[in-house]
């Protein structure tokens, strides 16, 4: 099925609450194996079947929020240094045989896997047959638990179909695993876990610890094996196996041919990171002592997903809101409750795999837009995480000789930058400089983030106390990086790179970078502005205390006034130039290109694999100027060129989306979210091409390959957002709810609830007739609710339609 989880083959319509897969593809296996994997915000787990092992078709891989480990490389002749989101010990290996036959290690027949959403459990379903034709019917249920993050349960029932006789179940935790689940980067090291301790306990606890190597991570599981029939534990006989890195045992069961035999496996895993811990592997241990059976773990992680879908509900008409629910719900297991004191970022590809080395980029700008709707709380956490590394932030500008604060483009575990400085181009076989680390425009993704969430909480102390100043910073650096050019009058912010991607310096120039970036610059105005704005809001006392602490002086704001009003903006043929000198560059002859290249998303390794570079076409990897009309309506971005001393008409739009949607490849999934929402005012068929597009991202993994290295959080929240933001015309500015629909026509409705300003039930209701607002009964303010320039109040226990 193109849109929507996918069903089995010949199958009645999929149900929106479960994606099925049907059948053993070796091809998408390890899609299959991010889709369907599970977590709960500490750990994300992959689907790989628990017989399995890294092979080049599964990849068993569980990844613990936040575990970074650093290690050294050398290539071509360089030493780079990479951190990697650490691929940590396997907890899955499970399985058995028939009497004294081959151990299974699949695949299986009739193999079925089914991930249920509503409730956050994957369910496995398959034939085995030995060599000698034992059949054995094997069903097997997977959770991480949200009601218990630290716990993992591995559930198998096994039906004897024509044979009865011994049965022996193998069960192990494997610490000999590495870092290899990227093709492109397994040149680099991949080695990041050693040894350090395993073994049996008495009451046949199995337990493992492993070390990292490059620092002072240390991992530590526990297991719990049982076996029953009905209900009843079945004595069986223990046979245990351990080496280094390797803790395992066999239970040996009588098995009756057509009598089921389930075997439940509780693991549960702690970090030397974790709080209020102490020592790891006494953790681990106790923790799996003390964990209930399956049932019960089962039950009470059902009940936590109830409440998180309760919170997250949203409702649309059309055949793809099972898509839009898959989405959540793999937004809900990288990051969640549990994520809050673990001092984590929100990684660009989950914690699905190794992609990006587990790395937080800027993507947080399309997740927290959905969180602070819904889970203010989380977005709070998020933005908590960068406020701890706003010296490392300070540090990397004093570096350039810069003041403020510069946040680097990928960040890990200390902030510092990690962005690498080599790529590969598989085409070429190329090692080339990586300049991804000019993208300074991260800096006011969290700017924009800090002055979003204060405004979606109306939360003065979250502005008090650590939000402000990251904005005062970052203005300030933006301040310091803005150079007068008299010849124009204005300022310029020189060698940089813009969320494009593509162009990282000009055809005739040597110097990396490039210069007044239309994205950069416009959004730096706005920082600068949204600065001072915050230093008027906050109390007189903090305003006071916080300009001594950062020492600021009334000269440094009134010279930010200055540059947020004359910062240089290039323009050509009527549009707004991506950059400045961006209309001396060629254009590539696109259809000789697309008749020589079916797919273009990675334009720059075709034109560098043919001896050319991307740097001298007019081609973007992704929206860069549209960013802008991403992040503000079309009347606030004309707002803030007129602000800048441009002329800005209502046909800039449509110009500028015109002439960059016919240069653009797409070659982001971010990219797709983006044009989805700036075509919703002027071509709302395109938008809904644009959108399904974006459902599409990882279902069908468009980009051939990537998806099975890690989920795009970013655009599976942007999918989110659009129904929830973008085609309602919701907004929240001037302490006002504002909503301008704009539904597509395969949608006739979109129902959902929010959280805004204390008020846990705000229901939103939209349809072709009518905007309807409701808010439960409480004690909290009446909200402002405006819809196309005229604004009303709604009070607690009070609802109010709006006709189109």
């Amino acid at each position: 099925m193109r849109h929507g989880p996918v069903p089995a083959r010949g199958s009645a319509p999929p149900d929106p609450w479960r994606l099925r897969y049907q059948g053993f593809d070796p091809a998408e296996e390890g899609v299959r194996e991010v889709l369907c994997a599970v977590g709960n915000g500490y750990l994300v787990s992959r689907a790989a079947a628990p017989e399995s092992r890294a092979d080049g078709v599964h990849y068993p891989g569980t990844y613990l929020a936040g575990c970074y480990d650093r290690a050294v490389s050398v290539v071509g002749g360089r030493t780079v240094e990479n951190e990697d989101l650490v691929n940590c010990p396997n907890w899955l290996p499970l399985t058995f045989r028939a009497e004294d036959g081959e151990w299974f290690a699949g695949p299986a027949s009739a193999e079925t896997l089914e991930l249920d959403l509503r409730a956050g459990v994957l369910t496995r379903r398959a034939l085995v047959v030995d060599r000698d034709g034992r059949r054995t019917r094997l069903t097997q249920r997977r959770i991480a638990s949200q009601a218990q993050p630290h716990l993992l349960a591995l559930e198998t029932e096994l039906v004897p179909e024509n044979w009865s006789g011994r049965l022996e179940v193998r069960s192990a935790l494997d610490g000999d695993v590495s870092n290899t689940g990227v093709a492109r980067y397994r040149g680099l090291t991949s080695r990041h876990l050693v040894p350090d301790g395993q073994g049996v306990d008495p009451d046949g606890t199995l337990w493992l610890q492993v070390a990292a190597t490059g620092s002072p991570l240390r991992i530590a599981l526990a297991t719990r094996t049982r076996a029953h029939r009905a209900g009843t534990t079945l004595p069986a006989a223990r046979t245990d196996e351990v080496r280094a890195g390797w803790a395992a045992q066999v239970l040996a069961l009588e098995a009756v041919q057509g009598s089921p035999v389930t075997v439940e496996k509780t693991v549960s895993v702690y970090t030397s990171r974790d709080p209020a811990t102490g020592a790891p592997l006494r953790a681990a241990r106790t923790a799996v002592q003390q964990a209930p059976g399956f049932g019960d773990l089962a039950r009470d992680h059902a009940l936590r997903w109830t409440e998180l879908w309760r919170r997250c509900r949203i409702d649309a008409d059309f055949d793809g809101i099972g898509t839009v629910r898959l989405h959540l719900f793999h937004l809900l297991q990288t990051y969640s409750e549990h994520s809050v004191d673990l001092d984590v970022g929100v990684p660009a590809r989950g914690l699905h795999g190794e992609a990006y080395r587990g790395h937080v980029f800027w993507d947080e700008l399309f997740v927290l837009q959905l969180l602070n709707l819904r889970f203010p709380e989380l977005a709070r956490a998020v933005l908590r995480y960068r406020h701890r590394r706003l010296d490392a932030a300070r540090q990397a500008a004093r570096a350039v000789g810069l003041r403020g604060a510069m946040y680097p483009w990928q960040s890990a575990s200390d902030g510092r930058e990690e962005s690498q400085q080599l790529h590969l181009n598989p085409l070429s076989g190329r090692w080339l400089p990586d300049r991804s680390n000019l993208q300074r425009h991260v800096g006011s993704a969290v700017a924009y983030n800090v002055w979003q969430h204060y405004q979606a909480t109306g939360d003065l102390d979250f502005l008090a106390g650590t939000g402000a100043e990251m904005l005062l910073e970052i203005a300030r650096f933006w301040s310091s990086s803005a150079v007068y050019d008299p010849r124009r009058g204005r300022y310029s912010i020189r060698g940089v790179l813009g969320p494009d991607e593509y162009h990282d310096g000009y055809p005739w120039s040597d110097r990396p970078g490039l210069d007044d970036n239309a994205y950069t610059n416009v959004l730096a105005s706005w920082v600068l502005a949204r600065a001072l704005d915050a230093v008027e809001a906050l109390p007189d006392y903090r305003r006071d205390e916080l300009l001594e602490r950062l020492g600021l002086g009334q000269g440094e704001l009134d010279r930010w006034q200055e540059v947020s009003r004359r910062l240089h903006v290039p323009f050509h043929d009527g549009v707004l130039s991506q950059f400045d000198g961006y209309e001396r560059l060629a254009e590539l002859d696109w259809a000789d290109y697309r008749r020589r290249y079916p797919d273009l998303r990675r334009l720059d390794r075709i034109l560098e694999a043919e001896g050319d570079t991307v740097n001298r076409y007019k081609a973007s990897k992704q929206a860069d100027v549209l960013m802008l009309f991403y992040l503000f309506s079309a009347h606030e971005v004309r707002g803030l060129l007129r602000r800048l001393g441009y002329p800005a008409g209502h046909e800039l739009l449509h110009r500028t989306t015109d002439h960059y949607l016919r240069r653009t490849v797409h070659g982001s999934t971010l990219s797709a979210v983006v044009h989805a929402w700036v075509l919703t005012r002027s071509d709302r068929r395109a938008s809904w091409r644009f959108f399904r597009d974006a459902l599409d991202g990882d279902l069908t993994d468009v980009q051939g390959g990537t998806t099975a290295e890690g989920i795009h959080l970013g655009a599976m929240a942007g999918t989110v957002d659009l129904l929830q933001r973008c085609y309602t015309g919701l907004e929240i500015r001037q302490d006002t709810i504002w909503l301008d629909p704009r539904l597509p026509s395969a949608i006739g409705r979109v129902n959902l609830d929010l959280r805004y300003r204390g008020h846990w039930g705000i229901a939103l209701s939209v349809d072709r007739r009518s905007v309807e607002v409701s808010l439960r009964e409480s004690r909290q303010e009446p909200v402002r609710v405006g819809f196309r320039g005229s604004s009303t109040i709604v009070r607690p226990g009070r609802s109010h339609r709006f006709a189109l």
